[in-house]
């Protein structure tokens, strides 16, 4: 990845999310803490963490889908930590989101043109030009005109990513959060989704937070990577960097759990998993702590 602007887009200070426990009085559960990440215009912060580990927290809370317990999520300098419905409705022009399921993230029973004009009609754009935009949205992601007619059922599901893209980008955004935008779908489909991320961004100069559990996806395809481990931002750095030699043990394990093509690297990579896991549990009894 080239080098890009690096002026804060988006800064993410001290963040901490708590979700009220269900058990009388008990305490309530951190799912975040003191989370502190940036992302520049035109740059792709990749956020990389095993299952449970937080990162598709961090997505919402960034997008008003989960509480701000402490901490500041600013975005180009004003504060929306706690933004009403209303300034959200404004924000979303700026601020938009690829959920990870293409299918269940669109509407089965709307054609793809009204899946696509719906929120340019929300902000109020007249149907003539939302229409004129739909198509421009189509050729964009590389799908045919003739696409407007027809329902999500009737693409595959590299075509209904490429669709949510779309509608992700209707308003021209400033920020995209991807939350695993690319775990649904096969290799090959994956290669070329990614690909379009990011002729996209050179198009468009677009930001993205890339949300996914794959090293390998996050490598290809961002300028900074991010790991969440239980919660906590444990490294991060330029993504040739994280993604190839790593500081923090959790990272080096998920480096260790990505598989190789040559069956013997691949058995050797198991092998030093193996240990490294053994190690770090041994340290965590020692030290009173979960592993």
């Amino acid at each position: 990845m080239s080098t890009v602007e690096n002026t804060p887009l988006l800064t993410v200070e001290q963040l901490v999310v708590e979700y009220p426990s269900k058990k009388f009085r008990a305490k309530p559960f951190r799912a975040l803490t003191d989370i502190n990440i940036s992302i520049g215009r035109g740059e792709t912060l990749g956020l990389v963490g095993e299952s449970g580990s937080g990162k598709t927290t961090l997505g919402r809370a960034i997008l008003g889908l989960a509480p701000v317990t402490a901490g500041k999520i600013s975005f180009e300098g004003k504060d929306i930590s706690h933004a009403t419905r209303k300034d959200r409705r404004v924000l979303s022009r700026e601020l938009q989101v690829v959920f990870q399921d293409p299918y269940t993230s669109l509407n089965p029973a709307l054609e793809i043109g009204d899946i696509l004009a719906e929120p340019l009609g929300v902000q109020g754009m007249e149907a003539a030009q939302a229409k004129k935009r739909v198509k421009e949205l189509l050729d964009q992601v590389g799908l045919p005109s003739d696409a407007i007619n027809r329902l999500p059922r009737e693409f595959s599901g590299g075509q209904r990513q490429r669709v949510a893209i779309a509608r992700a980008l209707a308003l021209s955004p400033k920020l995209i959060v991807c939350d695993e935008p690319v775990s649904a779908l096969d290799l090959s489909t994956q290669a070329r989704v990614l690909d379009l991320f990011l002729q996209i961004q050179k198009d468009t100069g677009v930001s993205y937070l890339f949300v996914s559990h794959d090293l390998d996806v996050v490598r290809h395809i961002s300028h900074r990577v991010a790991v969440m481990y239980h919660g906590e931002i444990v490294e991060q750095g330029p993504a040739g960097v994280v993604t190839t030699d790593p500081d923090h043990p959790y990272t080096q394990r998920l480096l260790l759990a990505s598989p190789v093509p040559d069956p013997d690297r691949q058995e050797q990579r198991r092998a030093d998993r193996h240990r490294l896991l053994e190690a770090q549990r041994m340290q965590h009894e020692q030290a009173g702590v979960p592993a």
